[in-house]
């Protein structure tokens, strides 16, 4: 295997999660990046990553390539559409794919990958862009040993809590439905909880310190219920993982779930309130407003 100071990984996608991790990378590793939006290229350059005008320059020779793409069209794309990648890539280097697309998308790209003589690594993260800049991101991974090898040194320093779940491409996806599942499920619970104190006339701040001190507590209810809060403010909470995003991952979520006849109607009920919130003009707000589906005034 290479060592660290003879690595490069390109980082394509250089936005909310894209360029944290392409900065946390480049403090040990060679880091080339591309983004559509110079502005992202500036930042980008500013923190010691190489840019390039294309991602087909930016993974032209790197031993690995890092995408945080939206959806499986995407990942197609920046792969095998006009101005894909997929020709640039050198045989034995590995394709490290970090986000939710769901098993389909994912075992399919593997498949044409393997005919250029590369290998998908399915790694699919949970953390947000704080955690990715300080390398503590959870990483579910589904891959052979070899490309697991060839992706450990990118591995290594993004994840604190990093699990094997598969020996191929589409296990990693699989375990991070299950993970959304519960995700949206939890936000979803939480806008209900903190709708309803407020309903009741409760001190919603107060509710929030209340509920976090017992069995009711959360993660997503102590991440998300403070930016609920601020959901009612003037320009709502800062975007830190967009609505429609849970759009897209309950649409895997009930998708899979149909597709081995299991029934998941408490995922399906969190569906509709995000689909709500996105046709009410919210998808591009935090998923935290999703509050306001249900009690629409501060």
């Amino acid at each position: 295997m290479n060592t660290s100071s003879e690595y490069t990984v390109a980082v394509l996608g250089l936005g909310a999660m894209g360029l944290p991790m392409a900065t946390r990378l480049a403090t040990s590793l060679q880091v080339n990046g591309f983004d559509i939006a110079p502005a992202r290229l500036e930042l980008a350059g500013a923190a010691g990553i190489r840019t390039f005008t294309s991602g087909a320059e930016a993974a032209a020779g790197a031993d690995a390539v890092l995408l945080a793409v939206r959806n499986g069209a995407q990942l197609n794309d920046v792969l095998f559409g006009d101005t894909g990648i997929a020709d640039a890539l050198k045989p034995g280097a590995v394709v490290i794919m970090t986000s939710t697309v769901g098993v389909a998308a994912v075992t399919e790209v593997a498949e044409k990958l393997a005919e250029l003589s590369v290998e998908l690594v399915d790694a699919p993260l949970s953390g947000g862009p704080v955690r990715a800049g300080t390398g503590d991101l959870l990483i579910v991974v589904g891959a052979s040993d070899a490309a697991r090898d060839r992706a450990q040194p990118v591995l290594d320093l993004l994840a604190s809590t990093l699990s094997i779940v598969g020996n191929k491409a589409g296990d990693g996806q699989a375990l991070k439905t299950v993970n959304q599942l519960l995700c949206g499920v939890h936000i979803a619970a939480a806008a209900e909880a903190l709708a309803l104190a407020k309903s009741l006339g409760l001190d919603e701040g107060k509710t929030l310190d209340a509920l976090q001190a017992g069995a009711a507590a959360s993660f997503m209810l102590g991440n998300r219920g403070p930016r609920m809060l601020e959901a009612y403010e003037e320009g709502g909470a800062e975007v830190l993982s967009r609505l429609d995003i849970f759009v897209k991952d309950m649409g895997i979520v009930t998708k899979a779930a149909r597709e081995v006849a299991l029934p998941t109607p408490v995922a399906a009920a969190a569906e509709q309130l995000y689909l709500l919130g996105q046709a009410a003009g919210l998808g591009a707000a935090d998923d935290s407003a999703v509050i306001k589906v249900l009690a629409p005034e501060g």
